[in-house]
């Protein structure tokens, strides 16, 4: 899927107990959930996630964002930025291609901080001292797909990139649609794509996503992200089997379990259906 690691990246216990500092930081480093309205309840909100599953939902889903004049707008506005903007650094700059660069990206929860997305897109992937080690491993995944740090501006006016970003920013929109009607959709299938490929209760801790979406469907608490990295994978792994991630039935009931939660947070009435999960 365009904008988003095909794996998430290995993060070590060290690296991520950084992002355990304050409270202060936790939105930055982690992620916040995307604000999205829902409606209906937690059955609904189960239908919804198989309904986007089915075949040919998502290509349908793009196709009509292709036409839409808001995402037409926004896509005309980046690419003006961008012939505009002087180097790398003046372009992460520029709210008009930050709004289409960092949701291609799966970083659109980013785009308030604006200037840790410059410093972190322009980190270097390898140094695992510095800044890319302590933050969502999102970040790594972009600044490595990217590389600006080496190829500059050049890397963002590259043809192969701009289809990718389109094609990254299309679903994006399309997904945001989505999480308008049931909060969490789009997490939910950014875990079952995702998910598989985590080797270690780190890899989920890393990622904010995956993160957001095992604690609310394992029904841990929203503050259990400023104790510490160990204790966190200890509380997952005690209710979390990681070979269950590699069973497309059970990753398919974690995320269902996940947009239920979404759905009675959201002020939908609780359903006997989340319990049945359990």
């Amino acid at each position: 899927m365009p904008g988003t690691p095909n794996a998430p990246v290995v993060t070590s216990p060290d690296s991520i107990a950084a992002m355990a500092l304050s409270a202060a930081l936790l939105s930055s480093l982690f992620g916040g959930t995307p604000a999205a309205a829902t409606t209906g309840d937690a059955a609904s909100a189960v239908l919804a996630l198989k309904a986007a599953q089915a075949k040919d939902a998502e290509a349908r889903g793009v196709a009509a964002e292709r036409k839409d004049p808001v995402t037409i707008t926004a896509l005309q506005q980046f690419q003006k930025a961008l012939d505009k903007a002087k180097d790398v650094n003046s372009a992460l700059r520029d709210p008009r291609i930050l709004a289409v660069l960092l949701p291609s990206l799966g970083l659109s929860d980013q785009l308030q901080y604006p200037g840790l997305v410059q410093k972190a897109l322009m980190a270097d992937p390898a140094d695992s001292k510095g800044l890319l080690a302590k933050l969502d491993s999102r970040f790594k995944a972009a600044a490595t797909s990217l590389d600006l740090r080496t190829k500059g501006l050049d890397a963002l006016k590259d043809p192969a990139f701009q289809k990718t970003l389109t094609e990254g920013y299309l679903q994006y929109q399309y997904q945001r649609g989505l999480d308008e009607k049931n909060a969490g959709l789009s997490d939910a299938l950014y875990f079952i794509k995702n998910a598989p490929g985590a080797t270690d209760v780190y890899n989920i801790l890393g990622n904010s996503v995956m993160r957001r979406v095992v604690t609310k469907a394992l029904g841990l608490p929203d503050a259990m992200a400023v104790q510490s990295v160990e204790t966190q994978a200890r509380a997952i792994t005690a209710r979390l089997k990681l070979a269950d991630l590699n069973d497309p039935r059970k990753l398919q009931q974690i995320a269902q379990r996940y947009v239920m939660a979404k759905a009675n947070e959201g002020g939908g009435a609780s359903s006997p259906l989340l319990s049945l999960l359990a």
